[in-house]
């Protein structure tokens, strides 16, 4: 079971956009993902068709009642499988700090989770600051995706989200694995390719050789509650996010 967690410390990057779309392409290819919506602002549990009004319902029931993941999963036709957010989760980090026990509180339920279902990617959509639930995002990945959005603040966003991780490799005594991901590229603008060759020159072999176009079907499709290839299976979108899961495979960074 892969766990991918994605955040970048800047918001507008296509972070709940790469795990719906991600996900939607893992599930085309045959599987059934676990998708996690650890941000307050439940932008992923509102595409969903039916989301739980109720917090204990939520992600905030595991930290505040320590209810059981599996209690928590709701089947989403043609994705898998949700843990919804709820905005009472940006109660955590007042509530529980930031102690070992409640940084690796989401790994541990998620290893009992993997004892009871059968192997699946787990792909975790982060809230755009680094508190509590983004820190228990990159405790129990095994694959940090970090969307860059073309753009110079994206940017660094990404480079704070760089060092971060190198500060906590010694906590987590190893390097987590991440990889970093051109979105919102739209070939007609000299700063976007500005902004890849930055990204290449400080990331190195990290970014993908895969960007996710600025695309009219990537933005819309939430508003009907689809993702990109119920919506527009042929749009640049679709296509874009296939060929990113094509090269994760390739890269032996997912199994399927």
């Amino acid at each position: 079971m892969t766990r991918i967690a994605v955040f970048n410390q800047k918001g507008g990057v296509g972070k709940t956009s790469t795990v719906l779309n991600l996900s939607a392409a893992i599930h085309m290819d045959g599987a059934n993902p676990l998708l996690i919506d650890m941000d307050p602002q439940g932008h992923l549990t509102e595409i969903h068709p039916n989301p739980p009004p109720a917090a204990n319902q939520s992600l905030f029931g595991f930290y505040q009642d320590s209810k059981p993941l599996v209690q928590l999963e709701l089947e989403w036709k043609d994705l898998g499988w949700l843990i919804p957010s709820h905005r009472e989760l940006i109660k955590v980090d007042s509530i529980f700090g930031k102690g070992p026990a409640i940084l690796n509180r989401l790994k541990q339920g998620l290893e009992i989770l993997e004892k009871e279902s059968p192997p699946r990617v787990t792909l975790m959509d982060c809230c755009p600051y680094l508190g509590v639930l983004s820190l228990n995002a990159i405790f129990s990945a095994d694959l940090i995706v970090i969307p860059i959005g073309s753009d110079f603040l994206s940017l660094q966003g990404a480079q704070k989200v760089e060092n971060t991780l190198r500060a906590l490799e010694p906590v987590l005594k190893k390097r987590v694995e991440r990889r970093y991901l051109l979105t919102c590229f739209d070939r007609r603008r000299k700063m976007t390719f500005e902004v890849q060759e930055h990204a290449k020159n400080y990331f190195g072999k990290e970014v993908f050789e895969t960007v996710i176009s600025e695309n009219v079907a990537v933005a819309e499709s939430p508003q009907y509650k689809k993702d990109v290839f119920q919506y527009s299976p042929h749009s640049a979108g679709a296509v874009d996010y296939k060929s990113l899961l094509s090269e994760m495979i390739a890269q032996d960074l997912i199994a399927i």
